[in-house]
C-alpha cells in the first residue's frame, strides 16, 4: 500500500486495474497477445498554414518518425505483437487544405493490390512515409498502425459516382496498418471529422478490418468516430471485438476525459480497445490505454508532469466473437452481479421521495440536478421523461465538497451534434449549486452507490473517475431488456469525481 501511495504522489498514472466482474462471453483460456500503444509528444510545424516543399515536409515528418523508430524497438523488446501510434502523430495538425499538400501520400487500397512498401519502394512514387512505416514493422517483427494524410485522385475508386471536391482531389485523415513483414494490410479514412479544414469526409463510411495470426480480427476508427454510429457501432455489430483507436483528443471533464470515455466504450461495447492519444499540454491532449471489459492499463499526464511521450505495453486476452442472436441481432453485454442489488432491505420499495431540483450547465448541456446533502439517500431526478435513480451511502464525506446527481436527455449541439441520455453523479466545482457541472480533477469524498437509468437505447457507456484522474472499474454492470442500465460500486479507492452512464441515441442524431 505504501508503494501505491508513493506512486500516486508522483502522479505516475500508469495503472493496471483488474476488475472483479465476470462476463457471460469470455475469452479462450490461455489465449492472449501483447499490445502496445505510444502516446507521442508530436513535433509540430510552427506555421502549419504556410505551404512548404516536399523536402521540408519530409524533414519535418522525419523528426517524428525517428521517435517512432525508437519506440517500435522498445515495444518489440517487451514482446509487443502489435503497436499503435496516435492520430496526427507524424505530421501534426491545423493545416489548411493547401498547406498540407506536401505532406500527402497516395495510399493504395490493400483490398485492390498487395504491396509491401519496404520491399518494393519503387512501385509507387512519393511514398517515403509509407516505406518508413513498412520497414519499421518489418524490422521489429510486429503489426503496426499509424495515422497519416492520404491523397486520392478523382474519381474515387471506392465511390466512382461521388462528387469530386472543387480542387480535383480527395484528402483523407487515414489509418494505415502493416503486417509484421511490412505488407500494407489496411487503410481506413476517418468519417467523422472534427474541425479539419485540410480533409474530406469519405462519401460512405468505411468498415475496415485486418486479420492477425495471434488475435484474429482488428477494426479501425479514429478520434471523433467513437461518438457516432458509423463506423464504430457497425464494426461491433459485425462481431469485431478488438478495436484500434488513434486519437488527438482534447480532454473535457466531467464526462469526456480521454481515458474516462475510452474505458467507458470498452465496457459498454464489450470490446478490447487499443487507444492512443497525442501529448500536447497546450491543447489539453493526453490519455491513452489498453482496455478490455475486465482490465485497463493506461496513462494520463497531469499538470506539472514532464511533457513527454509514454509507451504502454500489456498482455491482453483474445476476445471471442460474440454469439449472434436469432434473427441476426447483436448480442449485448451482460455482467454477472451479486444478488444484493439495493441498499435497502426491499428492492421493491416505493419510488424515492421528490427532492428539490435545479438546472445547471454541464458539457454545454442543460442538466437537471438534485443535491446529495444527506448521509445516505435514494434520489430520483428527471429531465423531461428521462429519469435517473441514485442510491448512495457516504463512506467519507468532506463537507468542503458538494455533490449532485444529474440527468439530461436531448441533442448536444456544441462542437458536434449528437443525441444523448445521461445519468451522472458529479463533484461540483464549489459549494454553490451553480458550480455543479464544472470541471473538477480532485476529490476526497467517497461513497457506495447504485446508479441507474431507464434508457431508450442499448448503447450506454459506463464510467467511474476518481481523484487525480484514476479510473475504477464498476463492481457490477447490468443491462436489462427493458432499457434499464445499472452500475453499482462500493469501497471506492479514491475520492469520487464522476460516475456516469452515457447513453447515445444514435437514431436521433439527424432529427
Amino acid at each position: 500500500m505504501a508503494h501505491r501511495k508513493e506512486m500516486r504522489e508522483k502522479m505516475l498514472l500508469v495503472i493496471t486495474v483488474f476488475a472483479s466482474i465476470y462476463l457471460v462471453s469470455v475469452f479462450a483460456v490461455d489465449t492472449s497477445y501483447v499490445a502496445a500503444v505510444y502516446e507521442h509528444k508530436v513535433i509540430l510545424n510552427p506555421d502549419p498554414h504556410t505551404p512548404v516543399s516536399r523536402h521540408d515536409a519530409l524533414q519535418h515528418m522525419k523528426k517524428n518518425l525517428d521517435i517512432y523508430e525508437e519506440q517500435a524497438a522498445r515495444a518489440a523488446q517487451q514482446g509487443a505483437q502489435i503497436l499503435v501510434f496516435p492520430e496526427d502523430g507524424i505530421h501534426g495538425f491545423n493545416f489548411t487544405r493547401l498547406s498540407i499538400t506536401s505532406y500527402l501520400e497516395t495510399i493504395p487500397d490493400p483490398q485492390e493490390e498487395s504491396w509491401n512498401p519496404c520491399m518494393e519502394p519503387e512501385r509507387h512514387n512519393n511514398t517515403e512515409v509509407l516505406q518508413r512505416l513498412s520497414c519499421m514493422a518489418r524490422r521489429n517483427n510486429l503489426y503496426l498502425v499509424a495515422n497519416m494524410p492520404d491523397l486520392q485522385p478523382c474519381p474515387l475508386k471506392t465511390s466512382p459516382s461521388s462528387t469530386c471536391p472543387p480542387d480535383g482531389r480527395w484528402q483523407f485523415n487515414t489509418n494505415v496498418a502493416f503486417r509484421s513483414d511490412g505488407l500494407l494490410v489496411a487503410r481506413y479514412h476517418k468519417h467523422n471529422l472534427y474541425f479539419e479544414a485540410s480533409c474530406d469526409t469519405p462519401p460512405e463510411p468505411e468498415i475496415i478490418t485486418f486479420d492477425t495470426p495471434f488475435a484474429g480480427k482488428f477494426g479501425l476508427f479514429i478520434c471523433f468516430d467513437i461518438l457516432f454510429h458509423d463506423p464504430t457501432v457497425l464494426l461491433v455489430q459485425r462481431g469485431v471485438r478488438q478495436l484500434i483507436f488513434p486519437t488527438a483528443w482534447m480532454n473535457q471533464l466531467p464526462l469526456l476525459d480521454s481515458i474516462q470515455f475510452q474505458q467507458a466504450f470498452s465496457l459498454g461495447a464489450n470490446v478490447t480497445l487499443l487507444a492512443v492519444n497525442i501529448r500536447n499540454d497546450r491543447l489539453i491532449m493526453t490519455g491513452s490505454g489498453i482496455y478490455t471489459p475486465f482490465s485497463a492499463t493506461y496513462h494520463h499526464a497531469r499538470k506539472g508532469d514532464p511533457e513527454e511521450g509514454r509507451l504502454l505495453v500489456a498482455r491482453v486476452p483474445v476476445l471471442e466473437p460474440p454469439e449472434v442472436e436469432a434473427g441476426g441481432g447483436e448480442s449485448t453485454i451482460s455482467v454477472a452481479t451479486d444478488s444484493g442489488y439495493c441498499y435497502q432491505d426491499n428492492c421493491d420499495d416505493p419510488p424515492p421521495p421528490s427532492y428539490p431540483t435545479f438546472i445547471s450547465s454541464m458539457m454545454y448541456d442543460t442538466f437537471t440536478f438534485v443535491l446529495l446533502n444527506e448521509t445516505q439517500g435514494d434520489v430520483k431526478v428527471c429531465n423531461g421523461t428521462f429519469c435517473c435513480r441514485l442510491q448512495y451511502r457516504w463512506l467519507l464525506q468532506d463537507h468542503k465538497e458538494l455533490y449532485a446527481v444529474g440527468a439530461f436527455a436531448g441533442i448536444h449541439t456544441v462542437n458536434g451534434r449528437y443525441a444523448l441520455q445521461v445519468c451522472a453523479v458529479v463533484r461540483c466545482g464549489g459549494l454553490d449549486q451553480s458550480s455543479c457541472g464544472q470541471e473538477v480533477e480532485e476529490a476526497e469524498s467517497k461513497m457506495d452507490f447504485l446508479l441507474e437509468g431507464n434508457f431508450e437505447t442499448k448503447y450506454v457507456y459506463p464510467s467511474i473517475l476518481t481523484s487525480r484522474l484514476v479510473l475504477e472499474q464498476p463492481e457490477s454492470l447490468q443491462k436489462a431488456p427493458d432499457g434499464r442500465v445499472t452500475i453499482k460500486h462500493s469501497n471506492t479507492k479514491g475520492g469520487l469525481v464522476t460516475a456516469c452512464l452515457y447513453g447515445r441515441m444514435y437514431h436521433l442524431d439527424n432529427e
